[in-house]
């Protein structure tokens, strides 16, 4: 399996990207690929720790000649983001990630790809493992738990690193230089409510949402993506009063940080509004279609009639409910004013579950900067808590400040000049980079991001591009070379 993708270039990246895929790492699960790195570093007569949270740390001695320049930590994280479309059959705790090679993309086959962040990884391993590689002393930092709480970063001790200088490998254009990122925090809604017996006169239908595109909800928030969760919600909200509509149960989106693809819901409609129901869903499914058209060519709404459910929820709670979720922002909140086309700060309604009396809303809401982070945070929290939900504010994490006159951001615009011909482009981006949370322990550290051209992370249609993967190699060879002297 995924023999056509070891032999692209540069092999020594896409053989140890192959070796990694082949690995189960799921968020929170990384007890398998943690296994996999330290067998690798101590391979290859390397130093090698793993610290108390699960971070794996490799150190390798600086090649002759480069003993007087800076130390450089070279960091990445394990873990990755698994999707999957709902026709694919794929256990992600058993089977590595199947790859295929689609023109200048490597792709995988009905899940996401795992390029974020394991291209990543896997450049630092080639540099661990070569013999003729230019480099300063390194120290190969691999996190977990990135893509869910960061809590990798955020359980990473001050004094364990000694490096100066932090190259992180986790941006995804080839032609960008990343100097500061957007810090986030989950608010989480929640209550219980009571379950009713179904009238016999209603009858069940299964309502829906499924074909967006999904994709990073830091990256992405921008670009007009449908969220599934709010779709569905467009759907049921006038259900009551026009049919009679019960909610049964919710089922939208998945992971914290993915803009929701698909959502489905059970409910009761009065059996006398059958035919008044199908044609209102239609025209307000046309509609929302027509709406989206751009962004989301394959969006379906699908309703089908279905058993009649046992329970509904508590007509009270749920048009407060279906309200509350109306109102609640979802998407750009907040341009900067100070850096032109950044989002500052935005929503994500990721996860939204009804079922067995209770009500669970996940969002992760991100901003650079702490104030309107929590500006937005506390008008979702008042939003829910006017309908009787508990609002929890968890998993805060800092932006990362751009520094723009630091010696490693002057190495890698001037060297990227030299290489191309042209600038990078020198920005600050939407999603959430360990960089802020690791700088809280090493104040003193300066950081840099890059990396090659991914797109649709988090979701299926991840790809990772073959002619920037080489791009972008050769522009860490050169950045090895340039690393500064020490001071």
């Amino acid at each position: 399996m995924n023999s056509e993708i070891r032999v692209l270039e540069p092999k020594a990246i896409w053989n140890k990207f192959a070796d990694l895929n082949a690995v189960p790492r799921a968020s929170k699960k990384e007890e398998q690929v943690i296994a996999f790195m330290k067998d690798f570093g101590t391979s290859l007569g390397l130093e090698t720790i793993e610290d108390e949270v699960g971070n794996v740390i490799i150190r390798k001695p600086a090649t002759a000649g480069m003993e007087d320049r800076e130390t450089i930590v070279m960091q990445s994280h394990l873990d990755m983001v698994h999707q999957k479309n709902n026709d694919t059959e794929f256990d992600f705790a058993t089977q590595g990630i199947d790859m295929f090679v689609d023109g200048d993309w490597v792709r995988a086959k009905g899940t996401t790809l795992g390029a974020d962040n394991g291209l990543g990884v896997a450049t630092i391993m080639a540099i661990l493992e070569s013999k003729d590689i230019v480099h300063p002393e390194i120290e190969a930092l691999f996190t977990i738990d990135e893509e869910t709480g960061m809590t990798g970063a955020q359980g990473l001790k001050g004094g364990v690193l000694k490096g100066n200088i932090l190259l992180n490998l986790d941006t995804e254009e080839d032609d960008e230089i990343g100097v500061g990122c957007a810090g986030g925090i989950d608010v989480t809604a929640t209550r219980t409510y009571n379950l009713e017996d179904t009238p016999e006169f209603k009858i069940g239908y299964k309502i829906t949402v499924k074909g967006l595109q999904g994709g990073h909800s830091g990256m992405q928030i921008h670009e007009g993506l449908g969220n599934s969760n709010k779709i569905l919600n467009r759907l049921l909200f006038d259900g009551f009063e026009n049919f009679g509509l019960r909610i049964s149960e919710i089922d939208g989106g998945s992971l914290r940080n993915a803009i929701p693809r698909e959502s489905k819901a059970i409910v009761a409609i009065d059996e006398i509004h059958k035919a008044a129901f199908e044609l209102e869903i239609k025209q307000l499914g046309d509609a929302i279609r027509e709406e989206l058209k751009t962004m989301e060519p394959d969006l379906t709404i699908l309703v089908e009639a279905t058993e009649l459910p046992e329970t509904i929820m508590d007509l009270g709670v749920q048009e407060g409910f279906t309200r509350a979720l109306y109102a609640a922002h979802n998407g750009v909140f907040r341009m900067s004013a100070d850096i032109p086309g950044l989002v500052e700060t935005s929503n994500n309604i990721a996860r939204v579950i009804v079922k067995d009396g209770t009500i669970k809303v996940g969002c992760l809401t991100r901003s650079s900067v702490e104030s309107s982070k929590l500006d937005l945070a506390n008008t979702l929290r008042a939003c829910f808590e006017l309908t009787g939900c508990e609002v929890e504010c968890s998993g805060d994490y800092p932006g990362w400040a751009p520094n723009m006159e630091s010696s490693i951001l002057k190495v890698l615009d001037s060297t990227y000049e030299r290489l191309h011909g042209e600038k990078a482009h020198v920005a600050a981006c939407h999603a959430g980079l360990e960089c802020g949370i690791i700088g809280s322990n090493y104040p003193d550290m300066e950081m840099i991001s890059f990396g090659p051209t991914i797109k649709g992370a988090h979701s299926p249609d991840e790809r990772a591009s073959i002619t920037s993967v080489q791009k972008y190699w050769n522009f860490v060879l050169e950045i090895l070379k340039e690393i500064p002297k020490k001071k």
